[in-house]
């Protein structure tokens, strides 16, 4: 199980054969990959949940001026699905720890093979910050919710972390903070550079010190927009141009509640969404993404399921509790020990 997660199929019984010196089937690996992954979901939300408890009580002995962090990200990656005419959005989701400091101690991933909406992943999210929030007896952490302000990502933000109660205080709302992932927010910047300017060196200039302003300046994104409002009237634009302009423009004004990135960097916060854009590449590019790779959303979510134990840090314990579930099977012939026998082991 542990071995299908990161090795693909001809690879998986090569290392068999190999290494153990066992002849399998395709037919008989895919069956063994999909029972153990079975068998361990079962006990991947709890190992998940007292990991990241783990973690918060490490940060809550560390030294610094701040309470520790509990930080989660969203995003999603195209996958190949067999028989589709286009490839198909999976999830992934990740769950972080940050010391006093600022310093990341783990993280934990969640993921969904393609599902209309992501109900699935929104709903196992939810219930491991619940569960994680719930059985945490320190200080709350300060809670970070670091994405873009994609679709999937804006409505879970206001549909669920929005309206999370405090499960120490009934009718108490917690208080999530959004941080809107910086360097998304710098590619619209470059954008705004892109139709202000017409050539590259001033681009260049230009975005680069936008990038800075926005990143190091109180009300940084203000001042960046006041910026491209001062060139937007110095010259005639296409209707395209204009399109584009307006786009980056009311993407940064729209979402600069949510930009206040030296304020965050004081405050020891994240403002990059890396670790989830990371967990999209090693949840699924390194294992999904091969050339000519084409997944069902069966086959996929057996291959997912162990590879979320793996990276989670997790394998050990999930299948140590799948191992001990497991029912004890009977001898088919039980074995005769004469009196002989019983004198000899005597």
């Amino acid at each position: 199980g542990r071995l299908s997660s990161q090795h693909t199929q001809q690879q998986m019984l090569d290392i068999l054969e190999r290494d153990h010196h066992v002849v399998w089937s395709v037919k008989v690996l895919r069956g063994v990959a999909a029972a153990v992954s079975v068998g361990i979901t079962p006990y991947l939300r709890t190992a998940q949940q007292e990991t990241v408890l783990r973690w918060l009580a490490e940060a809550q002995q560390s030294r610094g001026r701040y309470r520790p962090v509990l930080a989660v990200g969203r995003d999603g990656i195209m996958l190949p699905i067999r028989d589709e005419g286009s490839q198909k959005e999976g999830g992934v989701a990740t769950v972080s720890v940050y010391d006093r400091r600022g310093r990341r101690l783990g993280t934990v991933y969640l993921g969904e093979m393609p599902q209309p909406l992501q109900v699935t992943l929104r709903a196992e999210l939810t219930a491991l910050l619940n569960g994680v929030l719930t059985s945490w007896e320190g200080p709350t952490p300060r809670l970070v919710y670091v994405t873009d302000a994609g679709y999937h990502q804006t409505t879970y933000f206001e549909e669920d972390l929005s309206k999370m109660e405090n499960p120490r205080r009934a009718g108490e709302l917690l208080e999530w903070r959004w941080i809107v992932d910086y360097y998304h927010a710098a590619s619209y910047v470059s954008q705004l550079a892109n139709v202000l300017f017409g050539e590259e060196k001033a681009r260049q200039s230009w975005s680069r010190r936008q990038r800075l302003v926005l990143r190091d300046e109180d009300r940084g994104v203000i001042r960046v927009l006041c910026s491209a409002s001062q060139h937007h009237g110095k010259k005639s634009w296409t209707v395209e141009q204009e399109k584009e302009y307006a786009e980056a423009y009311n993407y940064l004004l729209k979402h600069s509640p949510e930009m206040e990135y030296s304020k965050h960097k004081r405050l020891r916060l994240p403002i990059g969404s890396g670790v989830t854009e990371a967990g999209c590449k090693v949840v699924f590019t390194q294992r999904f993404k091969d050339s000519g790779m084409t997944w069902s959303l069966e086959g996929g979510e057996v291959i997912l399921r162990l590879r979320l134990a793996v990276l989670s840090g997790v394998w050990d314990v999930v299948y140590r509790e799948y191992l001990n579930h497991r029912p004890f099977v009977p001898l088919a012939t039980p074995r005769v020990i004469s009196p002989q026998t019983s004198q000899k082991a005597a």
